[in-house]
């Protein structure tokens, strides 16, 4: 990743480096947990010096969500997009819709949201279920408010290096990365899990960054040799504990963007107190990747309504 930066990065397509002086490191026995919380409070301070610009000029920043069922790591990410952007003095709406809701009913909803002028950005939460992931749903967002960046044309921008919005988890991992002052070229990268919000974009940004990227899916074979050869490892699956000590090689990167649901409590993909004896750096969950997703998910969507003026 690229040095010092003005504001607005992302229309370099590179993420900025939120400089926190080495304060969203928390020291363990071994290796580093990494606090989320204090990268995402540097970004929002950032956002806020943007939003207050825009309100000045009369401007508001609106972001709303679309909420399909019940998925408990949805919702929990939902209230925290809420409640950050009520801290930010960013207009928020959450939709919720019934899982049987049919792909013509959500097309029509996601038009009617998008015919108020005050919008900045729209999301459809992900995942969602079976029957609505065709594509005329996602790409029936319009790409200008397209903060997830899951639509055909940011997607493809994304991967031609022409895209002026970063999708917000793969953005929170390479802010990470740059925080640690890691250069992504040359560097052998896992990525465990293949989703469309956050395996398939993150390598593509990796790849543009010259890392050498070995993806696993569902269908992988010998997934811990694959781990057990990288500098950095991100997993993105939603099983509790899939990433044990034994599949970390010493001194890598370890970062979790996986959450899961048992008994009210909230898991991530790694298995934190096996894996920091072993890793360099680890994401701990909660308060590791989440919160600087929501931050920069905010922070997309005031970039949004800077350009739409």
């Amino acid at each position: 990743m690229v040095g010092q930066r003005t504001l607005n990065p992302f229309i370099l397509v590179q993420i900025q480096v939120w400089q926190p002086n080495r304060f969203a490191l928390c020291q363990n026995a071994m290796g580093m947990l990494i606090d989320g919380k204090a990268i995402a409070e540097k970004i929002n301070q950032d956002t806020l010096k943007m939003i207050k610009k825009l309100q000045a000029k009369g401007i508001n920043p609106r972001l709303e969500v679309i909420l399909v069922g019940n998925d408990k790591a949805s919702a929990m990410y939902d209230r925290m997009k809420g409640a950050a952007a009520e801290k930010l003095d960013i207009g928020f709406e959450l939709h919720q819709l019934p899982i049987t809701t049919k792909a013509p009913e959500l097309i029509k909803k996601i038009k009617t949201i998008q015919e108020r002028a005050s919008l900045s950005g729209l999301i459809i939460q992900l995942p969602l279920p079976e029957h609505l992931y065709i594509p005329e749903v996602l790409n029936t967002i319009r790409p200008d408010v397209d903060v997830d960046c899951l639509t055909d044309v940011n997607l493809g921008k994304l991967i031609m290096k022409t895209n002026s919005l970063v999708p917000p988890t793969p953005g929170a991992v390479l802010t990470i990365l740059d925080d640690l002052k890691v250069k992504l070229a040359g560097k052998n990268v896992t990525i465990v899990g293949m989703g469309a919000l956050v395996g398939k974009p993150l390598a593509i940004m990796m790849i543009n960054e010259g890392a050498s990227v070995t993806t696993c899916n569902s269908r992988t074979t010998n997934i811990k040799a694959k781990c057990l050869g990288a500098d950095i490892i991100v997993t993105g699956v939603g099983e509790k504990y899939l990433l044990g000590g034994d599949m970390v090689p010493k001194n890598a990167i370890v970062i979790d963007t996986g959450i899961s649901f048992e008994n009210g409590k909230v898991f991530g993909d790694v298995n934190v107190p096996k894996v920091k004896d072993r890793a360099a750096y680890v994401t701990p969950t909660p308060g590791g990747v989440g919160p600087i997703t929501v931050a920069l998910l905010l922070f997309n969507t005031v970039l949004c309504a800077e350009q739409k003026k």
